[in-house]
């Protein structure tokens, strides 16, 4: 008769890990994290992203191992959880995207958002800083065109150029104010500049 080690089975290494046996997590994760890695991948198509919620959905595994059923189908609930994680960071990410498209939907708007939605005093003045640091013209131009909502067309005839004088003096502006400005700002400058 043979008695060799078998290898444990899952209700049995799922009550291990509900007990917080550390080698039983370790073999749970192993036979798990390609397969639940690829879904991840194939539904974020980032890498890294996949990389990060896969590490986050073990994680959250490991801390909620008391609430585990080693009864019912460990691979549905794993797949259900990554699923609802995805569908969680696609929320965050559309209500983010939701908000800056709020925040730029009118130049004439822009600052006022800025001012009042995202920014506290500090960078406030990092903005009016690096506006007035602008040459003459070009902050001229820029505020025409982006915090006070006049086109290219209105400005350049005000200001006797052309339309695409005014825009060579957007583009360059844009450059320097992202150089100069916090991370959010900045991203939320040149996507008003487009």
């Amino acid at each position: 008769m043979n008695h060799s080690r078998r290898k444990p089975d899952e209700k049995e290494l799922l009550r291990r890990l509900q007990l917080g046996d550390e080698e039983a997590f370790t073999v749970i994760y192993g036979i798990y994290k390609d397969r639940i890695g690829y879904r991840l991948l194939r539904m974020l198509k980032s890498e890294a992203l996949a990389e990060e919620l896969l590490q986050d959905l073990f994680l959250k595994i490991w801390h909620n191992r008391y609430a585990i059923d080693p009864s019912k189908t460990f691979k549905a609930y794993l797949y259900r959880i990554a699923e609802n994680m995805v569908y969680d960071l696609f929320r965050r990410a559309s209500k983010e995207k939701e908000l800056l498209a709020r925040i730029l939907s009118a130049n004439a708007e822009f600052y006022t958002h800025i001012e009042e939605s995202l920014f506290e005093k500090e960078d406030h003045n990092i903005l009016h800083e690096a506006i007035s640091q602008l040459p003459a013209r070009r902050k001229e131009i820029f505020i025409a065109c982006k915090l006070e909502g006049k086109s290219y067309k209105q400005v350049a005839e005000e200001l006797g150029i052309s339309a695409t004088t005014v825009n060579d003096h957007i583009q360059k502006a844009s450059i320097f104010l992202k150089a100069r400005v916090p991370s959010m700002l900045s991203v939320l400058l040149i996507w008003a500049c487009h």
